[in-house]
């Protein structure tokens, strides 16, 4: 038994903030149903760096599970298909430009009133409020908008984005976490209702501790210049003889210990380090010391006598050394499944663990429009109804 088994989503969002989102409902146990534009689909199918690979990351990893339908949204015969499939839905997913649905029929008013239990989930760039609501965007936009981007690299470099969707991902969340309170208070009342999140908002909200302290103070962080704009201790990325890794402060308990670990003993006691949080100029003799003494040796090497010493840190990894630990697996977050088609394959898994109702990912990202009839005759249409649509280039 999984946690959402029974509930139905249909997903008609594109690339990663909305996909996403219903890809998280599923692993909870959800039933998605993912409705594209015929002979397009998810634009998300097309991000691949070179014409020769045969998936794209974006699409199989935010698509996993699901069943595709085409439908025209821009044809009646669409719009009265997918009036049938939300009859029949608990959760609806997009997240197009405030506005489109309403163009094309389908506002939450119009759905809601066929399906008054119908969760209605929006995701957009810049929020439905406000002079630059119907403007499109993407993930960058909402990282440069929300001020994240404003804080990376280092003073006198050029401001960088993430190099993750990361204002996609935690559109998706904040759309996750609405959908299910959402389908709680269905629980209690019965009663479907809207459920709005964007991009801007989530980067704000990402940034609450940063963004209070700049509302309380006045003061703009700044760039993080290899730690955090706000923590003025050894939170920094330093250099190893053959990569890097990070540190997380070294609080006053530890600090001997951390001495010892640097072949440094005779800092041990030095009132000046072994504070959390040294003084401005202190702080910066701090940084001068590891930055010279951590690339004398290997990353492994730091690692283990860090390890041995107590201390905080963690080996800055690419993706194929994330793909390599242990941890990752047995946690459930990278899953070995066998693929019918690339046999047994890597994925990668749901974050939350639950012990009773335990997540499963999926496996098969759907072909475009794979399901549509298999999808429409469970909805109630005849293989007559089917035809009709065809007919008028409703799929």
């Amino acid at each position: 038994m999984t946690a959402l088994a029974g509930i139905r989503v249909l997903d008609l969002a594109i690339l990663v903030q909305g996909p996403q989102a219903a890809a998280m409902l599923h692993d909870l146990g959800a039933s998605v149903v993912k409705v594209e534009l015929p002979g397009v689909g998810d634009l998300g199918r097309y991000l691949r760096t070179s014409p020769d690979q045969a998936a794209s990351g974006f699409f199989e990893g935010c698509n996993r599970g699901k069943r595709s339908v085409t439908l025209d949204l821009r044809r009646p015969g669409g719009v009265r298909a997918l009036f049938r499939l939300v009859e029949q839905a608990d959760v609806l997913i997009h997240n197009f430009v405030p506005g489109t649905m309403e163009q094309w029929g389908l506002s939450y008013e119009v759905l809601a009133a066929r399906n008054p239990r119908l969760i209605y989930a929006g995701g957009s760039t810049f929020g439905s409020q406000g002079p630059d609501a119907t403007r499109e965007g993407a993930d960058t936009l909402g990282q440069a908008a929300g001020g994240l981007m404003s804080t990376t690299g280092s003073d006198g470099e050029a401001p960088t984005a993430v190099g993750a969707v990361i204002a996609d991902h935690i559109g998706c969340q904040n759309m996750v976490t609405g959908i299910l309170a959402a389908l709680f208070h269905r629980e209690r009342t019965g009663e479907g209702q809207k459920v709005e999140v964007s991009l801007l908002g989530g980067q704000i909200w990402a940034q609450c501790s940063e963004m209070t302290h700049y509302l309380l103070h006045g003061q703009v962080p700044g760039r993080s210049n290899r730690g955090h704009p706000l923590i003025k201790g050894l939170l920094r990325v330093v250099p190893t003889a053959d990569g890097w890794i990070q540190l997380v402060g070294v609080p006053q308990h530890l600090w001997p210990a951390f001495a010892e670990a640097i072949d440094r003993p005779d800092l041990a006691e030095d009132a000046r380090f072994r504070v959390l949080l040294p003084a401005p100029d202190d702080l910066a003799e701090l940084c001068r010391l590891v930055d010279s003494i951590f690339p004398t040796r290997t990353t492994a090497e730091w690692c283990e006598r860090l390890a041995a010493a107590g201390q905080r840190f963690a080996p800055v990894r690419d993706y194929a050394e994330v793909a390599a630990d242990p941890g990752a697996y047995l946690n459930g977050y990278l899953v070995e499944v066998d693929h019918p088609e690339r046999g047994r394959t890597t994925v990668v898994g749901n974050p939350v663990q639950l012990s009773a109702t335990p997540t499963v990912a999926g496996v098969v990202a759907p072909e475009l429009g794979q399901h549509t009839e298999e999808v429409l005759l469970e909805a109630g249409f005849s293989w007559e109804d089917i035809a009709e649509l065809r007919a008028e280039g409703a799929y």
